[in-house]
């Protein structure tokens, strides 16, 4: 288990870092480096965009989105005018795909988001977007071999935990999750503590009272995840 520290992405001690200077929790990285030898061989370059993300990094996406310095969109890739919005309205646009500060699931070192880069020149600008996984994208294979890979229970334990639209976050087919660790931490997270570590952030979040006013609710449409988003063997006992 993590502590509360580990959890929100504010503590990073047990991370190791990767060749290509990604994060992750030494257990993670030794299944994904088989995965990664696994795809070199069946032709693709997988390859990490984004791992461990601190709680600062997450509370600065956050804070820039609900200002409207940075862009939200939709599933279509649109811009959102989030500030032409209820506050509501605006806390979910945001975080259909961005987590609240210390929510996310790439602070725990488990989660990683990924790309093909054999399909796309170097100078290639991810976007990581429906439009790249859909068929016809240039990710669309890797993710299909990863499905079939998911399926056989071939995947050495990364599965999708956004890999359908539940009504919250919008599905992700490029965030993969190290089941045998990630599986344990989810249940770890609570209105409590995430309250007790925006508490301890003196630099703040943006739309704080809108998320308090209805945090019970947000961390079951947007946080939590299926309850089948891995096979039940990947999860400890």
């Amino acid at each position: 288990m993590l502590t509360a520290a580990q959890l929100t992405g504010q503590d990073d001690s047990l991370l190791i870092t990767l060749a290509d200077g990604h994060r992750l929790l030494p257990e993670a990285a030794v299944a994904f480096s088989r995965l990664q030898d696994d795809a070199a061989a069946a032709g693709f370059g997988l390859a990490i965009a984004s791992s461990y993300r601190s709680y600062d990094h997450q509370r600065l996406i956050w804070n820039r989105k609900a200002s409207g310095e940075r862009p939200v969109h939709d599933d279509h890739g649109a811009p959102v005018a989030v500030l032409d919005l209820p506050p509501v309205e605006r806390v979910q646009a945001i975080m259909r795909f961005s987590a609240m500060p210390g929510s996310s699931r790439h602070h725990w070192g488990t989660d990683l988001d990924i790309y093909d880069a054999q399909a796309v020149p170097a100078d290639y600008q991810l976007q990581l977007s429906p439009q790249e996984v859909a068929v016809g994208g240039p990710f669309d294979a890797l993710h299909r071999w990863l499905d079939a890979r998911m399926a056989a229970g071939q995947s050495h334990g990364f599965y999708r935990p956004y890999g359908v639209d539940r009504g919250g976050v919008a599905p992700e087919r490029w965030h993969l999750s190290y089941a045998p660790l990630a599986a344990l931490y989810g249940g770890q997270l609570s209105v409590e503590l995430l309250e007790r570590c925006w508490d301890s952030d003196p630099e703040g979040v943006l739309l704080r009272d809108i998320l308090e006013a209805q945090l019970p609710d947000l961390l079951l449409r947007y946080v939590a995840v299926s309850s089948n988003w891995c096979p039940a063997q990947q999860v400890p006992g």
